[in-house]
């Protein structure tokens, strides 16, 4: 007789900027499946305390942990939130990430660094957090959000590019060395994505017009949660260090 509990019941996430967006809805499509979340956020409590709210009204279990996951000190600490409060992340979904659009010659290296510490130093951060409790659970699913512009080239983000060059890289890395503890290690690649932009990542770049999606429309964040969901259920387990591309037709590997 087939269980009628949720796929992810008993599992506990762990989804860095969660407060809107892809992470808000990475967020709540984990926690239909049963997983109870840890909503992570940098700032904007409001929006954090209002992903809880909406998993809590949905009958799932949900807290916030607010916190910049690029200073060495906070990941720590959300790892002993999600104890305290969960026993411990079987899930964890890399998504903050900040977005600017600058030339190079006009970058700054502290510009530079500040892009590069979100995505990639926050992510090495958060895995060294969580993993011992991933081991101590007797398993789990990282997912880190890279993004098309990696792979097609965009002006003017050349930080964001090498960021998201590199959290590949540490998933590739991460799959091999952590496949003995059964913890799989993946990176997801949205294409545009219909989400609302803030202020300081500027307009969308001007050679989207020149990149056509197949497709002939945005992807939506709930396509970019539903290959989540996939990775981190019982159904991915045999997919680890890949770049899932969720793009249109946009890029073609």
């Amino acid at each position: 007789m087939q269980s009628t509990q949720p796929v992810l019941s008993g599992k506990v996430a762990l989804v860095s900027g969660a407060g809107r967006n892809i992470g808000r809805a990475i967020a709540v499509a984990l926690a239909r499946d049963g997983a109870a979340i840890v909503v992570n956020g940098r700032g904007d409590r409001a929006a954090v305390d209002g992903v809880v709210s909406e998993i809590e009204q949905l009958g799932g279990k949900a807290i916030a942990a607010m916190g910049d996951i690029s200073d060495p000190a906070v990941p720590a600490r959300l790892a002993a939130q999600a104890a305290e409060a969960f026993g411990g992340v079987d899930i964890l979904v890399s998504n903050a990430g900040l977005r600017r659009q600058t030339s190079f010659l006009d970058m700054s290296f502290e510009e530079w660094r500040e892009i590069l510490s979100v995505a990639l130093d926050g992510a090495f951060l958060l895995g060294k957090a969580v993993v011992p409790q991933m081991m101590a659970r007797g398993g789990g699913a990282f997912v880190a959000l890279s993004g098309v512009s990696t792979h097609v080239g965009t002006p003017n983000r050349c930080h964001v590019s090498a960021s998201k060059s590199g959290l590949e890289g540490l998933m590739r890395g991460l799959a091999v060395e952590l496949a003995p503890y059964k913890i799989t290690c993946n990176a997801i690649a949205p294409g545009a994505i219909d989400t609302t932009r803030a202020a300081s990542a500027g307009a969308a770049p001007p050679n989207r017009v020149n990149r056509p999606i197949p497709l002939k429309r945005f992807g939506t964040v709930d396509e970019i949660a539903a290959m989540v969901r996939l990775l981190v259920g019982p159904q991915g387990t045999f997919i680890t260090g890949q770049t899932i591309h969720v793009n249109g037709g946009e890029f073609l590997t």
